[in-house]
């Protein structure tokens, strides 16, 4: 299992990113842990400037913007 964190402080963007990368990975038969961070401290040890942010395996893949399905897709089957 793979675990991805969504870095943001809660909003919109942030949650609707995290509830569809579980869509997109449960669509995808890939078993994913996904976590909602919004630690300003756990940010900036990424370096994330802007939210959404997407980490898997603790590295930074997707600051933001809510990802599409297809760079989601890509990022699942590299992990996967």
């Amino acid at each position: 299992m793979k675990e991805i964190k969504v870095l943001g402080s809660g909003c919109a963007k942030c949650i609707k990113t995290a509830e569809f990368i579980d869509v997109v990975a449960k669509g995808c038969g890939v078993s994913v842990d996904v976590q909602k961070e919004t630690s300003p401290e756990v940010m900036m040890s990424y370096g994330v400037m802007s939210t959404p942010a997407v980490v898997i395996d603790n590295v930074l893949v997707h600051s933001g913007s809510i990802p599409s399905r297809e760079k989601i897709e890509s990022w699942l089957s590299a992990v996967g």
